[in-house]
């Protein structure tokens, strides 16, 4: 069954070579098809923008890029067409030569969509709500200052799972396993799985090690007193929040997801393959 296309927004990371010639392409060739095209595009750090709703978002850079789209589309799910510049990330399935094909095969129903689970991130300080953020990848706790070690009480709903003494603490998605999480020895999970890893970066004690819970479990850290370095929330790397002794950080899954189209010619475990060079001989 066909999808009927109206309305096109095109997000271009404009730092990427090539993303403004790729962006005026696309944008030519939708606007020949009549669709109703809008752009946004940047360089650097971006503010979230305003939009109204669409048919269809072009994601035109790398991994990072389809972060900032799923903030901004995610509370209207709109299906993201994410084209990487350059190197294959591991989100970013639909190369540069392949856009019109994909937006094609997906405008006729040919392709489906990978609906990945995001993160919902609440600071509460004193029993306020002070900050509010949404990610696809993950939500981070780390130091920000010179000593590395920061203490953190963890909670999966209502039961205590202990003090943390660690660089920080990530909770990421099934999609951000692949991120943050992978380099501080975390598991590698199917993108669309239900689920979120606890994961603690080079803690203390060697017990505390990584888990992976339900996608229905709220996860609350509490900054705890002594701290010897200041404390930053981090999430999807793009937004930080500096945390104070005694916030609550409250973490769970989104009621929504990203919608991310799929390629045919490649899935996440062939590009899990090729990105962490996988022979599967005697190399292996």
């Amino acid at each position: 069954m066909n999808r009927k296309i109206l309305k096109v927004i095109l997000v271009a990371n404009l730092q990427k070579n090539g993303a403004e010639r790729l962006l005026n392409e696309i944008s030519i060739y939708l606007r020949n098809l009549d669709i109703e095209v809008h752009v946004f595009s940047y360089s650097g750090k971006a503010e979230i923008p305003s939009l109204e709703s669409a048919d269809l978002v072009f994601s035109l850079g790398g991994d990072g890029t389809v972060l900032f789209c799923s903030r901004i589309v995610e509370s209207m799910s709109i299906p993201i067409l994410a084209v990487n510049i350059g190197d294959f990330g591991f989100i970013t399935e639909i190369s540069k030569n392949e856009w019109k094909s994909s937006f094609i095969k997906y405008q006729k129903g040919q392709l489906d969509l990978s609906r990945r689970v995001m993160l919902k991130v609440m600071v509460e300080r004193n029993g306020a709500s002070v900050a509010f953020h949404k990610g696809l990848n993950d939500a981070v706790i780390t130091s920000n200052g010179i000593s590395n070690i920061v203490k953190l009480n963890l909670h999966i709903n209502d039961t205590d799972l202990g003090k943390y003494k660690a660089d920080g603490i990530i909770v990421a998605t099934p999609t951000g396993s692949t991120a943050y999480s992978i380099s501080a020895g975390g598991p590698i999970l199917d993108p669309e799985m239900e689920a979120l890893i606890i994961n603690p970066i080079c803690p203390f004690t060697l017990s505390n090690r990584p888990i992976v819970v339900s996608g229905n479990e709220v996860v609350r850290i509490t900054i705890d007193s002594g701290q010897r370095t200041d404390v930053i929330l981090s999430v999807d790397g793009q937004d930080a929040y500096p945390l104070l002794e005694g916030d609550k950080i409250i973490i769970e899954r989104s009621q929504t997801k990203a919608l991310l189209i799929r390629s045919d010619k490649r899935n996440f475990y062939d590009i899990l393959r090729s990105k962490l060079n996988w022979s599967g001989g005697v190399n292996a």
